[in-house]
């Protein structure tokens, strides 16, 4: 967990191993703000609470799950998302 510049508390994956990952954070309205950790001081991108739990639930259900086509080299194991 980092702080933000914000004062948010941002999390990223415990899957993430190189540091070049999103970060997620609750703001104090409720909604989401993502940003990659590679670049903290850029703006985040802010979502509704109704636009990240669809989101969310999109990728659990596997709405994003588009095998290796995303990328040469990557398993299907790196590509979808866990269930």
């Amino acid at each position: 967990m980092t702080t933000g510049r914000d004062g948010l508390e941002y999390v990223r994956s415990s899957s993430c191993g190189t540091g070049a990952c999103v970060e997620v954070a609750q703001r104090r309205d409720g909604s989401i703000a993502v940003r990659d950790s590679k670049n903290p001081s850029q703006p985040e991108l802010v979502y509704t609470r109704e636009e990240w739990v669809a989101f969310i639930r999109g990728a659990k259900s596997g709405e994003f799950d588009f095998g290796t086509s995303i990328g040469a080299g990557l398993d299907s194991a790196t590509v979808r998302f866990a269930r």
